[in-house]
């Protein structure tokens, strides 16, 4: 595949990832109001978790083309540790605005 084209697909992905999270977000602050009926809840409870297991997927596809690129010259991973403080300082940024 020429290279123009997968990046419009990378796009694309991505795109689409960030519309299905914008999505379960949505369905999260539905469910967090606690004032739909029973079965509305539980339709949207349903979508949420298939979005959730869709995006889980994406990440998890992401990780592994990650660990590829990581790979050194003899086959071996490179580990690339995240520092504790980066994460720490991320979280605190997304505890505004939680998806659980």
């Amino acid at each position: 595949m020429p290279k123009r084209e997968q990046t419009k697909k990378a796009a694309a992905e991505a795109q689409n990832f960030e519309a299905q999270l914008a999505s379960l977000e949505r369905i999260v602050r539905e469910l967090e109001r606690g004032d739909l009926p029973l079965e509305q809840s539980l339709e949207l409870f349903e979508q949420g978790v298939k979005l959730s297991r869709e995006c889980q997927e994406r990440l998890n596809e992401a990780e592994r083309r990650i660990e590829v690129l990581l790979r050194g010259g003899d086959g071996s991973t490179i580990a690339v540790p995240l520092e504790a403080e980066e994460l720490t300082e991320d979280e605190g940024e997304a505890d505004d605005e939680s998806v659980f």
